[in-house]
């Protein structure tokens, strides 16, 4: 047994994010054979991040605020502080602080077999995008 190192938090890129949003990774692969990593993953108000899916899937566990989620499909959602989502494996979507809170949520998620192509980013979602339906 060890204790992690704790790493630096770090600004995601604006290619991939509109907004302040900072990444604390908590969980990283040791060997090759492992694939589980996890993150802190704080948003500012608006913040949010572009259209993008995950080889594996991905859950997302809301520790502070209100979280919005969006799909292809033009759906909305918001998931508060101890709710979880799980997108499934290709799905695109995007996440993002309410306009009007902060907002922090872990996000888990298993390495593809190459790294490289775990998260596949796309375009950024529009102001539509980000204010459309949202239910609770």
């Amino acid at each position: 047994m060890n204790i992690e190192p704790r790493r630096p938090a770090v600004k995601n890129p604006p290619e991939q994010f509109a907004g302040d949003v900072w990444v604390e990774a908590i969980v990283a692969p040791h060997t090759d054979d492992q694939r589980t990593t996890a993150a802190l993953v704080r948003f500012a108000p608006g913040a949010r991040t572009a259209w993008h899916s995950h080889a594996r899937g991905q859950y997302l566990h809301v520790t502070a605020g209100i979280a919005r989620f969006g799909g292809r499909d033009g759906t909305v959602i918001e998931v508060h502080a101890g709710q979880t989502l799980y997108t499934p494996p290709g799905e695109d979507h995007w996440h993002a602080a309410t306009p009007d809170g902060f907002m922090e949520h872990i996000a888990l998620l298993e390495q593809a077999d190459d790294p490289a192509t775990t998260t596949s980013w796309k375009e950024h979602i529009t102001e539509a995008e980000y204010n459309g339906g949202a239910r609770a």
